[in-house]
């Protein structure tokens, strides 16, 4: 029999030990009762009330793979706190022909024994609810006495021994002259810049980040109120920013967000760390500017060029050249001839990876073989102490083959030559024009794109797959003014015939 160790504590209970002491509870009754463990799977810090659990939704996936016979916990609780979700993923495990086994809670399969489960799985939704019920009341109390109830204590706050928020005269100061500046016109990104200039850290000893000044200027602890859920207590700490210059910034943020967000124009750039120089091999970045007319131009520039003026590379317009690039990887993936090659690949580095299960498997097959041979023997009545010796250690090795075929099936999971095609061509029904589609092309197929003053050269994630594009051609096809590809003129740059 082969089994997984499934452990678990909860937030509520974050001791790394508790780890230690579930595994080796069910290991020692997996070594009496003479079952092999082939895999832990562990989820740390998550409560057993929801099912969201990374490890305990794996392990649920790798039991229909019937890679093992037994789920083995320490408590019941330990798989689920809810009495539906218990019931619920026990079910797929025995249709799965696992079974889940408590190393603590011996307990039978009879009628009787189905009645204590249920009892111990109702008792631990019990204390469950209960637990989370006398967290919540305390946590009310908290905030009702204008106490510290965990989490991130804001800058600018301390905490002292009994739990209430004192003002750290230190950092309060550029508390109120953060919010200072915000109205005086200041934005939050040079406000960051100015805290983590001044040394200014968080209290978690981290630099700002744009969302960390954010989060600053909105925290209505600042102006004394505490809050828990659905409780709000004004004036039940002491507060840093006055409430008028606080509902100032407010207002300020409010209307700023309805601006054009200056700040996430950089995640706009599709091509960011896969476009470089064609001339001088440096990387291409994202840069906007605003012309005469107001108008805002997004456009990709040489860092040689822009830094040191060394690099003559013209600057290409953003939408121009990610179009390009979409488009051309769209006409990739709709080649039948281009999916074979992909699958081919894939299954090709698949073999190249995973050596060790095929030598596995061929010992198993040579193992088997001897077994059929011992038992031959001893039908033809060839039966010594030797024979018998023999026989006994290749049952010994074709039960140590099987774990570490086992282990090795579920750590590097094999994909079927159906199921890469059918993931590939998933890819087809993308929309072009949709920005998540977009990055999803681009981030699976495309590994470099070059660019040159009269064409461009994309690489993709696959043998053989280079593509070249001269400017010529495009041009040729009547391109629309606005797709010109340099800032300068209405379409592709023509290139030198003489040079």
């Amino acid at each position: 029999m082969t089994a997984v160790i499934y452990a678990r504590y909860s937030s509520d209970n974050q001791r790394e030990e508790s780890i230690e002491g579930q595994i080796r509870e069910c290991t020692a009754y997996a070594e009496k009762n003479g079952i092999a463990v082939v895999k832990h799977y562990i989820d740390r810090a998550l409560s057993a009330k929801t099912d969201n659990r990374p490890d305990f939704q794996q392990m649920i996936k790798d039991s229909e793979k019937r890679l093992f016979d037994i789920v083995l916990v320490w408590k019941l609780d330990r798989f689920a706190r809810n009495r539906y979700d218990s019931a619920h993923y026990e079910y797929q495990l025995e249709r799965n022909h696992v079974k889940l086994v408590s190393a603590t809670e011996p307990i039978s399969d009879s009628p009787a024994g189905i009645m204590v489960k249920s009892m111990l799985t109702g008792m631990a939704e019990y204390y469950s609810a209960e637990l989370s019920e006398k967290v919540v009341r305390g946590m009310t109390e908290n905030v009702l006495k204008g106490k510290y109830n965990g989490g991130t204590i804001p800058i600018g706050f301390k905490v002292d021994e009994e739990k209430f928020f004192q003002i750290d005269p230190l950092k309060a100061p550029f508390v109120v002259e953060a919010f200072q500046r915000y109205n005086d016109g200041a934005t939050m990104k040079e406000l960051m810049n100015w805290l983590n200039d001044s040394g200014v850290t968080t209290n978690r000893k981290q630099k700002f980040t744009y969302n960390s000044v954010q989060t600053l200027l909105t925290n209505k602890r600042y102006i004394g109120e505490n809050h828990f859920k659905d409780i709000v207590m004004p004036d039940s700490i002491p507060a840093i920013v006055d409430k008028d210059l606080f509902e100032e910034v407010q207002q300020k943020i409010k209307k700023n967000s309805r601006a054009p967000a200056r700040h996430k124009a950089e995640d706009d750039y599709l091509l960011t760390t896969k476009l470089f120089c064609g001339m001088c091999g440096a990387m291409i970045f994202g840069e906007c500017g605003t012309g005469r007319n107001k108008v805002v131009h997004h456009y990709y520039k040489c860092a040689t060029a822009k830094r040191f003026k060394t690099c003559k590379k013209k600057i290409v317009r953003k939408e121009w050249l990610e179009d390009l690039v979409v488009a051309e990887t769209m006409k990739l993936i709709q080649d039948d001839a281009v999916i074979d090659a992909i699958v081919a690949e894939v299954m090709e580095l698949q073999d190249q990876e995973n050596t060790k299960l095929p030598l596995l498997e061929k010992q198993m097959r040579e193992v088997e073989n001897g077994i059929e041979n011992m038992l031959n023997a001893i039908q033809a009545g060839v039966l010594t102490n030797s024979t018998k010796s023999r026989l006994e250690k290749l049952e010994a090795q074709q039960k140590e083959l099987e774990v570490r075929i086992a282990e090795e099936k579920i750590a590097r999971p094999r994909l079927s030559e159906n199921q890469v095609r059918f993931w590939l061509t998933r890819f087809r029904k993308l929309e072009p024009n949709v920005k998540s589609h977009r990055e999803t092309l681009i981030n699976t197929f495309v590994n470099a794109v070059y660019l040159y003053d009269e064409k461009v050269l994309i690489t993709f994630n696959y043998k053989d797959g280079t593509k070249t594009i001269t400017f010529d051609e495009i041009a040729a096809k009547d391109a629309p003014e606005s797709n010109g590809s340099d800032l300068g003129c209405f379409a592709p740059p023509k290139r030198d015939v003489q040079a």
